[in-house]
């Protein structure tokens, strides 16, 4: 798999990075239901802050990614942007789901773990990404 490089004024670039994080308390509350209404928040949020997700999927507690953006992207600004507006707005949507499960109003855990993906290992990790929410 050849990963795609991009250019900027002066600089040549290919960022990639695995991303996870997980529901406060690791409570399992990320049904297929929410995980439809998860995934196409996080598609808008990629399109409105102009990076691009190349790969998504969860386990009932916890969300992994793997996205491709510019130098100019500040993670936790991203971060910030994922985790804020995909809480208020599955909140709005799910509160009287979440909110038995999930005490004091809070859908994510506020840590993630980020990694840099490099061309040797990005096909690794697309699989590990597409294997979670699947039984052994």
């Amino acid at each position: 798999m050849t990963i795609e490089t991009h250019h900027g004024r002066g600089y040549v670039y290919c960022l990639h990075y695995h991303i996870v994080w997980c529901v406060k308390y690791r409570h399992k509350v990320l049904t297929p239901e929410i995980v439809g209404d998860l995934v196409q928040i996080l598609e808008k949020i990629a399109n409105d802050n102009d990076f691009e997700i190349l790969e998504l999927n969860t386990d009932t507690d916890h969300v992994h990614i793997l996205i491709d953006c510019s130098p100019q992207h500040f993670i936790p600004d991203i971060m910030k942007a994922i985790k804020g507006v995909s809480a208020r707005l599955l909140m709005k949507k799910y509160g009287d789901t979440l909110r038995k499960k999930l005490w004091g109003g809070h859908l994510w855990n506020p840590s993630y773990f980020i990694t840099t993906v490099s061309e040797n290992t990005e096909a690794q990790v697309r699989e590990y990404i597409k294997s979670q929410g699947k039984k052994d």
